[in-house]
């Protein structure tokens, strides 16, 4: 089936599927930068069992194949009595790689802060909370734009994983089994998708490096 054909036949749905795929993009990443941040602090906190935890936690979801989480959360959990829905299955899969992924950057970007700027703050008595969030974390996030911008795309990509469970509405990837089950869409149809998640990702490359070259710190 040629690409015309397929666009007259199935291009709502595709339209249906891109913005399934934005919907959660957004979500996942805008959850993962949360927990991304959060973790981070813990990682930076006085306390040793924080540290200890959130180390663990990086570890863990830096880790672990999206697949096999996605696995345990729809099949293992409801062995707890557990019960999610795909949905949030493929939500928190989503977001917890991501997240950790978030928190390596950040800390990354920590390492650009020199060590004069903490020695000053600490020295006109603000607490570590006032630290973290007048001096380190603003800098961190402006030296880390050009990952956090990666890590959407990664993101994006990883919605792919709602193609393994039934999600309704389904995303660009879930979208060519569809096509593929109710004609004969082929390569063709995973063409579309293909150039859809590229000229989406062409955009988020652009905008980051704009923003990047906005607040860059120049040292």
């Amino acid at each position: 089936m040629s690409i015309v054909a397929l666009l007259t036949q199935f291009g709502d749905r595709y339209l249906s599927a891109l913005f399934t795929t934005y919907k959660l993009t957004a979500a996942a990443f805008a959850l993962a930068v949360v927990i991304g941040v959060a973790v981070t602090v813990m990682r930076i906190a006085p306390v040793k069992p924080l540290r200890m935890a959130a180390e663990f936690y990086v570890q863990v979801f830096r880790n672990i194949p999206g697949a096999a989480l996605l696995i345990f959360l729809v099949y293992a959990l409801p062995y707890l009595n557990i019960v999610l829905s795909y949905h949030v299955c493929v939500l928190t899969a989503i977001t917890l790689i991501p997240s950790a992924f978030c928190s390596e950057y950040l800390m990354a970007g920590m390492n650009t802060i020199g060590p004069g700027q903490i020695e000053a703050a600490r020295s006109l008595g603000m607490t570590f909370a006032q630290l973290v969030r007048n001096v380190v974390l603003p800098q961190a996030v402006r030296s880390s734009v050009l990952q956090m911008t990666n890590l959407l795309v990664a993101t994006m990509l990883t919605t792919a994983l709602a193609s393994q469970v039934p999600l309704n509405p389904t995303d660009l990837t879930g979208i060519v089994s569809y096509i593929n089950t109710h004609a004969v869409g082929g390569v063709t149809a995973f063409l579309i998708s293909a150039v859809l998640y590229c000229v989406t990702a062409i955009v988020i490359g652009q905008v980051g490096n704009l923003i990047d070259r906005k607040v860059r710190i120049l040292r």
